[in-house]
């Protein structure tokens, strides 16, 4: 197995991303290491918010809301998963799995920012983010998701299994065009060549097609276990927690209210189904999620 790079040459002409690059080495695991890259905007001092992207996107998907966050008086970290972004890219699909995931991004945490932090989180973001949540509340203060869910088998939808098929087999994975198919606004020429820029080739892209194999949907995949055990933790969370979840995407919107009604915190808040918003919900109303952050982070005093 090699740990490919994508060459920095790649990001030279991001729209609307002029943020400083921020590198982790990381312990991958059978003797091989790579670097996690992430955004830290803001007053280092400042109390933390997490931005923790999915499948297949990466903290390009935040470019919107890192700033309005970073105003409201947050320090805003915004990884790049390993397989994604700007971080390192196994080239093997068999070497990813959900637990290593859990343990690249929990290595990124503690040595980056360990105080108790805010955090918002989607798709593939909330698979790590609730976990880790339900594992250790203390180190969350609220919790904001959308368009995302902890699952723990029980099965999947037909429409679901087809693009698991898809993302394993498809000989034409066009990440840009996946993106912009999930969301309600436009995306621009440049704005799908940014989502692509991470996978110059087709070996670049082993992460991006193993993560829907990973989701733990039927009852003997790997992670159901843990998932029940976290759902422990995460259903007593009582610390605010707000969802706002796409009306208009097809697979998790529905998600929002089954994720809040198993929460102790997600009582009492107003949580919104919002219109003209798909899968990618960071694209389709930034504002309205950054926003949520705030006042979900105001209410326990974590930002003033």
């Amino acid at each position: 197995m090699k740990v490919l790079r994508t060459p920095a040459e790649r990001f030279a002409a991001l729209p609307d991303y002029p943020f400083a690059e921020n590198w982790l080495d990381i312990d991958l695991g059978d003797g091989h290491s790579g670097r996690m890259h992430y955004v830290d905007e803001g007053d280092k001092a400042a109390p933390p918010v997490l931005l923790f992207h999915g499948e297949p996107s990466w903290s390009f998907l935040y470019r919107k809301m890192i700033p309005i966050l970073a105003d409201g008086g947050f320090r805003v970290l915004a990884p790049d998963l390993i397989g994604f972004g700007k971080s390192d890219k196994p080239d093997d699909q068999n070497f990813y799995t959900y637990a290593r995931h859990v343990d690249w991004l929990k290595q990124w945490r503690t040595a980056v920012e360990p105080r108790p932090a805010a955090l918002f989180c989607q798709d593939w973001g909330g698979l790590l983010g609730l976990r880790m949540v339900g594992e250790e509340p203390d180190l969350f203060t609220c919790v904001v998701t959308s368009n995302t869910f902890l699952p723990v088998g029980g099965g999947a939808t037909p429409a679901f299994l087809a693009w698991r098929e898809f993302a394993k087999s498809s000989p034409e994975f066009d990440i840009g065009a996946i993106i912009d198919r999930a969301t309600q606004s436009v995306r621009s020429v440049e704005e799908i060549a940014a989502y692509n820029a991470p996978y110059p080739s087709e070996e670049y892209k082993a992460g991006a097609r193993a993560f829907p194999q990973l989701v733990p949907v039927e009852d003997d995949t790997p992670g159901v276990a843990e998932n029940k055990a976290a759902w422990v933790g995460l259903s007593a969370f009582d610390k605010p927690f707000l969802t706002l979840f796409g009306k208009d995407d097809p697979v998790l919107g529905a998600a929002g209210p089954a994720l809040a009604s198993r929460i102790k915190g997600a009582d009492g808040q107003p949580h919104d189904m919002l219109s003209d918003c798909g899968h990618f919900s960071q694209e389709d109303r930034p504002t309205e999620l950054a926003q949520g952050v705030i006042d979900m982070a105001k209410a326990t005093g974590h930002i003033a």
